[in-house]
């Protein structure tokens, strides 16, 4: 029963965050400033805080170096420029890593 419980309060949980919004900021009624910025600048940050948590454990100062996730972030970055899609060059970039990782280094 304690499963049951869990699982139903992270469902209205997570319904009332999808829904929410639309509750306060409805038809009619302008979006305030702070959060249109909030929307322009927020995933750019997620991003750059992904990057630094998956970056944090690289040693540079032993083998191998760092080099594969050097590598990897160029492929999303150079895929990234290039085609214009995050899907693309996420999911390219962590294949090609992955590859590193359990073929060459």
């Amino acid at each position: 029963m304690h499963s049951i419980w869990i699982i139903a309060v992270a469902a209205v949980v997570t319904a009332a965050t999808r829904f929410l919004p639309f509750l306060i900021f409805g038809q009619g009624k302008k979006t305030p400033d702070i959060i249109v910025y909030l929307g322009k600048v927020l995933p750019y940050a997620i991003m750059g805080m992904l990057v630094v948590y998956c970056l944090k454990d690289v040693r540079f100062l032993s083998a191998p170096y760092g080099i594969p996730e050097l590598l990897g972030c160029a492929a999303v970055a150079a895929l990234h420029i290039w085609k214009r899609n995050t899907l693309l060059s996420i999911g390219v970039g962590t294949v090609f890593y992955m590859l590193l990782v359990q073929f060459i280094f």
